[in-house]
């Protein structure tokens, strides 16, 4: 058995609250469901799981496959909250991330960030297509998580390698960080600000440079999926999303992948060596953005309301 083939029952544990929670189930309903108490769905959820009948089960009333439980070959996340709380498990058990995010890494935009973010995502859900309020408690969820993955971040404090594209900056900085395009002119102005805002703030980090951060901008052409790779004591796992944050978010459709299989490892690690090597990092890379925020970005006096 190799390495990437390895099964750990913390992991299924893991993935299981991951999907209970892109579900939308709480542990009562979900251990209701599968007819065990909620103290048993909560030994499993800390990987304590040793018969094949109840991963079945479990499996089963997820909506997943039992090789995705079991973390076997390629684990497919169909919800955005699903795949962001396994960014989050993933997070804790790793000594650097290295991602390619955009318009930029969530775990190191500001706080100010997460302030509007939940309206941003809010107002991306199309008008007449969340009757029962389905779509807005996920958002809600999904901006705990994310919280939660940001503070836990800046706890531990692992290494981190952004990849930023300079094409997604410049869409940032022209349109603001807005969830559609049909807002008020006022409100696309007071988002381009934002937007304004929280590049100057990754401006700042290039200047200062903190330790454990390196941040390069990219000028070619990209991928259009993101990725991250999670760097661990004893492997590496490779997450690609199609969901993402900031101007015109998408949290709501698509597949993400989470892998650790060698191939898969090597070539997104050849992919991010190829982006970090031809990045613009340090002074290079601060002076090229105050250059996309002084073409882009709007005046930086408030918009009058």
């Amino acid at each position: 058995m190799t390495q990437e083939d390895t099964i750990r029952f913390s992991d299924i544990g893991a993935r299981l609250r991951a999907y209970r929670l892109g579900k939308g189930l709480t542990p009562d309903a979900l251990a209701e469901k599968l007819g065990i108490s909620r103290a048993a769905l909560y030994r499993a959820e800390k990987g304590e799981i040793r018969k094949i009948e109840m991963l079945n089960s479990i499996a089963d009333e997820l909506g997943v496959s039992l090789p995705s439980l079991l973390g076997v070959g390629v684990e497919y996340v169909s919800t955005a909250i699903g795949f962001f709380e396994r960014m989050r498990q993933m997070e804790d058990e790793c000594q650097q991330i290295i991602g390619l995010f955009g318009p930029m890494s969530y775990l190191l935009t500001s706080d100010a960030y997460d302030d509007i973010l939940k309206e941003v995502l809010s107002e991306s859900i199309p008008e007449g297509t969340d009757p029962d309020g389905e779509a807005a408690d996920a958002v809600d969820r999904l901006v705990d998580i994310l919280r939660a993955r940001k503070e836990a971040f800046r706890l531990r404090r692992p290494l981190i390698v952004s990849l930023i594209s300079s094409a997604d900056l410049e869409r940032f900085l022209l349109h603001g960080l807005i969830g559609r395009h049909d807002l008020p002119p006022e409100t696309v102005d007071c988002r381009r600000l934002m937007a304004r805002r929280e590049t100057e703030y990754l401006l700042a980090m290039l200047r200062e440079q903190p330790i454990g951060i390196q941040i390069g901008i990219v000028r070619e052409p990209v991928p259009a999926t993101s990725f991250q790779i999670f760097r661990q004591t004893s492997r590496s796992v490779l997450a690609i999303s199609p969901f993402r944050l900031g101007e015109q978010p998408n949290v709501r459709l698509g597949v993400a992948l989470i892998t650790s299989a060698a191939e898969a490892m090597t070539l997104h690690e050849t992919i991010a060596e190829r982006l970090w090597g031809n990045a613009l990092k340090g002074a290079d890379a601060a002076a090229y953005l105050e250059a996309l925020i002084d073409k882009y970005a709007i005046a930086a006096e408030a918009p009058s309301r």
